[in-house]
């Protein structure tokens, strides 16, 4: 579970990375699009990522289970020693597997199988306009609100889940803790707000 949350959380910090070029450069996005979508180690690696966000499921849905079965009465005590969102990443988790659901669905399955328009890259060559994409999609008022509502969910699941990584793999210390734990806090930051400031930026833009 901590491995393939920590495996997930540097494939949200590549993504970030890349879509930052939707700031700077459309052309420089739409060859970056093309580049993921059709070099041979990518696909290796698309096949690694969705393996990984399975296990990730698989051994959610499992320990869910086990802390059940092994706690079937809930500790009076539990919810003032513990947060909202280290409670409840279960609930959080589905929502944002039923986001990505939308999300691939919108971007990645409209990208290689849908009518997508045609640009012109830096040489000149026609390629996909996954840039125009972006725009309609965040021209949405309800699909940006529904992107915001998830990166908010998935900073909250992140701030948990980064944190108890390490201390699922042992590296758990007094003098260590504290700086993990605000690792994971800034981690969760950065990540909610890199994602949003993508829907925001072109839904405002648009308007």
């Amino acid at each position: 579970m901590a491995i393939t949350g920590l495996f997930l959380c540097s494939f949200l910090l590549i993504h970030l990375i890349g879509n930052v070029t939707l700031f700077t450069d459309p052309v420089q996005f739409n060859e970056y699009t093309r580049f993921m979508s059709s070099n041979p180690l990518i696909r290796v690696m698309e096949i690694v990522l969705v393996v990984g966000f399975l296990a990730h499921i698989i051994d959610a849905i499992m320990l869910t289970k086990a802390n059940k079965t092994a706690q079937p009465v809930k500790y009076a005590m539990d919810k003032k020693k513990s947060t909202w969102y280290s409670r409840n990443m279960g609930l959080t988790g589905t929502i944002i597997l039923a986001f990505l659901i939308l999300h691939l669905q919108s971007f990645w399955y409209g990208y290689k199988f849908g009518d997508v328009a045609m640009t012109l890259d830096s040489s000149g060559t026609d390629i996909k306009d996954m840039y125009t994409m972006v725009v309609a999609a965040f021209s949405q008022s309800w699909y940006s609100a529904i992107y915001v509502v998830a990166m908010i969910l998935l900073g909250t699941h992140l701030n948990h889940g980064f944190q108890s990584a390490f201390q699922s793999m042992g590296l758990r210390h007094k003098k260590y803790t504290p700086a993990i734990k605000k690792a994971g806090t800034a981690f969760a930051v950065i990540i909610t707000l890199g994602f949003i400031s993508f829907p925001i930026y072109f839904y405002i833009t648009q308007l």
